[in-house]
């Protein structure tokens, strides 16, 4: 069915960030429902094959551009999403102000954009802003424990300022605008060198290299398939009214780090034996989301357990290895349309995760 504005019209949403791995598959959904895409992106940590198969698409265009230079655009948009920004520690450490750039003036040009077409948006935040929380699991209410002078304040204080204006616009009755706090998510076309810890264990495997650990591999964290996680942001970008604050989008099902191999390990057999190493700095203990106010507000939970989900990746990931034993993305296209999610809305998560005591 067309999603249409409220005069009938098609809608036509730019999505920021929209060549990466969750953006590409936002597009994905949107052009699935009949709207209008504009993809902009940079091509920094995206890539390309992620929006090969769009490119002749009728309904979709391609911008290639930093979001921190983009001043205006030749059409009028009705919802803007904002996932622009690298997302994982070694990217986003790379250029640590390049990332505050993107975070605060990047945000800041598409919330004007936003102004001056009176258009929804959507901010994609992050579990980060919490910290290493002493809350959990976190709610939305919790403020964080975050350092704001370390190796990771570039992300996790950027998402935090971007937080500020989106509110400072949305208070001040210039932008509609809505913000998802994004907890660890995973799926086909994660890039194989991002440095997350799902992308990290299979190439290890597939490859037979070691398993890294970082830490004991007691620490937790919570892991959200890519399908449910564009689920909960269109549920978000499009519930009316808005809710006026933020929203936890993320799967309560929490893991140790070393279940998590050993899920891989079971999924993908490997003789891959194990390493440890010094967790890195202000990398946080525990994560899990609180997801009540999306529920409430939104109607949305997640619906993949991480074992379905798991097999997925590792599929698309095997199609991606050449025959020297490299990863190309481009090969695995074909294998990276997701199931579809369920009708009837929800199933059991108490089916289908495992919770580590607290």
């Amino acid at each position: 069915m067309l999603q249409r504005t409220r005069n009938g019209r098609v809608k036509t949403v730019l999505v920021a960030g929209g060549a990466g791995f969750v953006g590409s598959h936002l597009c994905d959904a949107l052009l699935a429902r009949g709207d209008r895409v504009i993809c902009v992106d940079s091509y920094i940590t995206g890539s390309e094959d992620n929006v090969r198969p769009l490119i002749n698409h009728p309904k979709f265009r391609l911008i290639e551009k930093d979001i921190c230079h983009l001043k205006s655009l030749n059409e009028t948009v009705d919802q803007i999403y904002n996932l622009a920004c690298a997302a994982s520690p070694p990217q986003y450490q790379a250029d640590p102000v390049h990332t505050m750039m993107t975070c605060v003036a990047g945000t800041g040009n598409l919330l004007s954009l936003a102004e001056q077409y009176h258009a929804s948006f959507l901010q994609a935040s992050t579990s980060e802003v919490y910290g290493d929380p002493v809350e959990h699991p976190q709610t939305e209410d919790y403020r964080g424990n975050v350092n704001c002078t370390g190796p990771r304040a570039c992300y996790d204080e950027g998402k935090r300022a971007a937080e500020a204006l989106c509110f400072d616009m949305l208070r001040a009755g210039r932008a509609d605008a809505r913000i998802a706090r994004i907890f660890n998510t995973y799926g086909p076309r994660m890039q194989p060198s991002d440095g997350r810890i799902i992308s990290n264990l299979l190439v290890q495997t597939l490859s037979g290299a070691p398993l890294t650990i970082y830490g004991s591999g007691n620490q937790t964290r919570s892991f959200c398939f890519v399908s449910d996680l564009v689920a909960g942001l269109m549920a978000l970008m499009d519930v009316d009214p808005n809710p006026g604050v933020p929203v936890n989008l993320g799967n309560p099902g929490e893991f140790t780090i070393n279940q998590l191999v050993n899920l891989v390990m079971s999924i993908v057999p490997s003789t891959s034996t194990i390493v440890h190493k010094p967790l890195p700095q202000d990398d946080p203990q525990r994560r899990r989301p609180d997801i009540s106010r999306a529920k409430e507000l939104l109607g949305w939970q997640p619906m993949i357990p991480l074992a379905e989900g798991l097999r997925l990746t590792a599929d698309w990931f095997t199609a991606s290895i050449r025959p020297d034993g490299r990863f190309d993305s481009s090969k695995a296209q074909r294998r990276s349309r997701l199931p579809p999610r369920s009708k009837a809305g929800r199933t059991s998560l108490d089916a289908c995760q495992q919770r580590t005591a607290p």
